[in-house]
Parts: C-alpha cells; sequence; structure tokens
C-alpha cells in the first residue's frame, strides 16, 4: 500500500488501547488523524505524541453515545476538511457486567448505547462527508461473542455485538450506491488495558486465554491497526459487508 495524501480519517474512542494504535497507524500511511474521546488531558498527550511523529492529528471530546454532540463535531470535523475518507467507529466496551435477571434497565440502555448506538450516531453523521471522500469507507467492530453469546454477565454485550454485525452489513448495501464501503473487524483477545482488571487480579485466567488461541499468543493492537489499514485502503476497493476475524485462530474454539 502506498502512502496516501490529503485523506481523512475519524476514529472513535481513540485515545487508548487499539483506537490510538489504529491513529497511529493512519497516520502514519499519510492520514489526517481526528480523534475523539472523553478524557480530554489523555486526548492531549495522544496528539502531542502524534504531532511528535509528525502525524497530522486533531482531538475532539465528546461522548459517542450523545447523538447532538456526535452530529455537531462530525460535522464541525466534515466542514473544516470538507470530507471523511474513512470513519473507524472503535468506541465500545463490556460496559457492565450482570446477568440479564439482575440487569437494570439504566445498565442495558448503556451498553447498548456503547456498542451500538455509538456506531449509528457516529456513521449517520458523518454519511454526508463520506459521500465527498475518495474510497470512503466505515469500519466497525464486532466480536465472537456476536457469534457465542459471550460469557455470563456479558450476555448485552453479546447483543449489542450482534447488532453491530448486523448494521455493518445494512449499512454496506444502504452506501454502496454511493461507493461507500462497510467493513467489520472482530479482534480477539488483544492485550490491551481492556483486559487489564483481569490480568491484575486474575493472572491465571488471563494466561489461560492463550490456550483458546490457535497460535498460542494474544493479539497486539498494532496487528488490529494493520488489517484496519488494509480495510481502508486501495487495495480493499472491492471488499465491503465482511468481517475480518483477528484472533490468531480463536474464533474456531478450540
Amino acid at each position: 500500500m502506498g502512502k496516501v495524501e490529503g485523506k481523512v480519517a475519524v476514529i472513535t474512542g481513540a485515545t487508548g488501547g487499539i483506537g490510538f494504535e489504529v491513529a497511529k497507524r493512519l497516520g502514519k500511511d499519510g492520514y489526517t488523524v481526528i480523534l475523539n474521546g472523553i478524557d480530554d488531558k489523555a486526548g492531549a498527550e495522544r496528539i502531542a505524541e502524534l504531532t511528535s511523529e509528525g502525524i497530522t492529528a486533531e482531538y475532539y471530546g465528546f461522548d459517542a453515545t450523545n447523538d447532538e454532540a456526535v452530529t455537531e463535531n462530525i460535522n464541525k470535523i466534515g466542514e473544516k476538511y470538507g470530507k471523511i475518507d474513512a470513519l473507524i467507529n472503535n468506541t465500545g466496551g463490556i460496559g457492565v457486567r450482570a446477568r440479564f435477571e439482575e440487569m437494570t434497565t439504566a445498565e442495558y440502555k448503556f451498553v447498548m448505547a456503547l456498542n451500538l448506538d455509538s456506531v449509528f450516531f457516529a456513521s449517520r453523521a458523518a454519511i454526508p462527508f463520506l459521500k465527498k471522500g475518495e474510497n470512503a469507507s466505515i469500519i466497525n467492530y464486532t466480536s465472537n461473542a456476536a457469534w457465542n453469546g459471550a460469557g455470563p454477565g456479558a450476555g448485552i454485550y453479546a447483543t449489542s455485538k450482534g447488532g453491530v454485525q448486523s448494521i455493518t452489513r445494512a449499512l454496506a448495501k444502504d452506501l454502496a450506491e454511493y461507493g461507500i464501503r462497510v467493513n467489520a473487524v472482530s479482534p480477539g483477545t488483544i492485550d490491551t488495558p481492556f483486559h487489564a482488571q483481569i490480568k491484575a487480579t486474575k493472572p491465571e485466567v488471563f494466561a489461560s486465554w492463550k490456550s483458546s488461541v490457535l497460535l498460542g499468543r494474544l493479539g497486539a493492537p498494532e496487528e488490529v491497526a494493520g488489517v484496519i489499514s488494509f480495510l481502508v485502503s486501495d487495495d480493499a476497493s472491492f471488499i465491503t459487508a465482511e468481517t475480518i476475524q483477528i484472533g490468531g485462530g480463536q474464533a474456531l474454539g478450540i
């Protein structure tokens, strides 16, 4: 893949973990990268780090689950640059661990908003600007949980990711006439702060996860970023409505 010039990528939830590695990789590819997050201090630190590496980057602080804030900020970005070439809907997470019987309505709504509403709000706002982009595309994040229902306490997370799987295909159909591609990645167990609590409190559980991975190790966030770099590139110009597993064979359930 050659170096791109003049392209703009928006990455939600990008002040750490996989999201930041995606921003760094796309920045090195030549994109102007727009990072979103809710931790303004971390946002400023990430921008300083990217800028020091010669990457053109900006930070917009807003909650990706707030439709008005998403629309307002995506509009600002789109109007400033005149287009958006790639939208990476990186915001998401387990959110709340609770069995269905014990889960409150507020907890249910929070997890669905974090993983599914955020995709809808950002995609809806970005579409007018993606139409002006070059080989424009949207990347969403699903999970093995979308297929296997996840473990006890993560059922609503699985439900929300099942929704992401569906909205990816639906958006691909909806936007194909404009040449906008929509794909998803499904990361396996990636060694990031996302798993920090388990790693610190139950190291034996964290270590055991490796045994479920065909390649015998956990993934690195850079490996997810590399796949996303490909999916938004011209090399993937005939790929849409697909989900790429990035889990070292973990989906086989060995």
